[in-house]
């Protein structure tokens, strides 16, 4: 009987229970065993390859020249076994770990959660706008629906046999945001029906009881009552939870981003590796992210690239662009060209926007209008011009090849740079998802060790 790779034996136990792979156990058992055992291996070695066991029969008596050479070809055939064996059980635990993303849009979070290694099976959104490019760039499924209406078995049935069940999801952030509670001081939260978002998420959680979950939000989402309910009735379901800011630029993104990440687990302690791990030492810039794009003028679309395309700006606000400096304010014009608001006393303080970025620091944060001069330091460093949809997307971590809409030259700025700016950095759900998959290796190895 072939013995087994101990090692082998172990790391596979855990995921798959008792199984029986034979080839390794034999390659295993051929590099100890080759110089002593020779003709016995032989037949051994190709078992299941009756071309080569019968030339290792015939052979198996004749000079030791021949043998070897007989074992070279045949171990090169078990070596390519092996590698198949191998692919097949890697796709095997990619899916017994499934993804159901909530609030998916076009995918940002799913497509940084695949970055990380993790299956991502489909996603949820009311918006069907969104369902080509999740599909499309993500090869998971949409399924157009309210995430608040959605049966909570359905959803569950999207995890099939899968061992280890991990529910994500960013709810619409706006009600939560510093700048809806800023201008919009009477919202009405029994009828805002994104208020009540979160409490859907919690409730899927329940019916649900996926393994791990995450959600990820606007800050200022920690402040209400509504989250520490979410984070509540986790804790009261098993989970252990955790939660922090996160500054995007420090994890080394291309934006000062800051967002609320919580985490929680059923198998124990979780939380978001911090920016020191090895993962994150790149550190990027507007400059190493757009900086080598083709030149536009304000208006104009690149012919090699529709994604590539600004917004025109009105005459005032070319001359306003033309004097302002990169990291400046409205502050640098000349006193012809400020609006009315500023000239009081009250706008004084509104320095926000009509900004350049700096080619070598993370760009502001971006938002669904940064495609617009005045609504935010959305000024290019150098030219006069706002951002570009691909300059947004690529700030935003997305990668060169992803494609927002089928014709993307027929959709509107608006629309593309709202998909791009409400969606979750792609490189953050990496961050989350490298964070997921060092977890569950924790947990793996602590149940080898018990």
């Amino acid at each position: 009987m072939v013995p087994k790779c101990p090692e082998i034996a172990l790391s596979r136990h855990d995921e798959y229970g008792d199984f029986d792979i034979p080839y390794v156990h034999i390659r295993t058992y051929i590099f100890k065993k080759l110089n002593r055992y020779k003709n016995r291996i032989f037949p051994l070695i190709c078992v299941e390859n009756p071309v080569c066991f019968l030339v290792c029969y015939v052979c198996k008596n004749n000079p030791k020249i021949i043998v070897f050479i007989i074992y070279k070809f045949c171990l090169f055939i078990l070596l390519q076994k092996i590698n198949s064996v191998d692919k097949m059980n890697q796709k095997e635990m990619d899916m017994r770990t499934a993804v159901v993303d909530l609030f998916c849009g076009v995918g940002g979070l799913t497509c940084g959660l695949r970055k990380a290694g993790l299956k991502v099976v489909a996603g949820l959104d009311n918006d069907e706008t969104c369902q080509y490019a999740y599909e499309k760039n993500n090869h998971a499924k949409f399924i157009h629906a309210d995430v608040a209406k959605y049966a909570s078995a359905d959803i569950n049935s999207l995890y099939k046999n899968s061992d280890i069940k991990i529910l994500v999801g960013c709810a619409p952030c706006q009600t939560f945001s510093t700048q809806a509670n800023k201008y919009r001081k009477n919202i009405n939260k029994e009828t805002d029906v994104r208020w009540n978002l979160l409490k859907a998420f919690a409730n899927h959680i329940k019916a649900i009881s996926p393994d791990i979950v995450s959600m990820e939000n606007v800050p200022t989402l920690q402040n209400y009552d509504i989250f520490n309910e979410f984070k509540s009735t986790l804790e009261a379901l098993g989970y252990h939870v955790s939660h922090q800011i996160v500054n995007c630029a420090k994890y080394g993104l291309p934006q000062r981003r800051r967002r609320l990440v919580l985490l929680a687990s059923k198998f124990g302690d979780i939380k978001l590796l911090p920016p020191t791990s090895e993962y994150f030492k790149e550190k990027r810039t507007v400059r190493s992210t757009i900086g080598k794009l083709p030149k536009l003028k304000h208006g104009q679309t690149n012919k090699k690239d529709p994604l590539h395309r600004c917004a025109g700006l009105s005459d005032i606000n070319l001359k306003r662009i033309q004097q302002s400096k990169p990291g400046g304010t409205w502050h640098d014009w000349d006193p012809v060209l400020l609006p009315n608001c500023y000239r009081k006393a009250s706008g004084q303080s509104f320095t926000g926007v009509y900004g350049r970025m700096l080619w070598d620091e993370p760009s502001p944060t971006i938002t669904t209008q940064f495609f617009s001069f005045g609504t935010g330091r959305y000024g290019h460093p150098t030219q006069d011009r706002a951002l570009s949809l691909r300059e947004g997307a690529l700030l935003q971590t997305f990668p060169e090849n992803y494609t927002f809409f089928q014709n993307e030259e027929n959709m509107s700025i608006a629309t593309i740079s709202r998909h791009i700016g409400n969606a979750v950095p792609v490189d953050l759900g990496w961050i989350i998802g490298v964070s997921i998959k060092e977890h569950l290796d924790t947990v793996k190895k602590g149940k080898k060790a018990a």
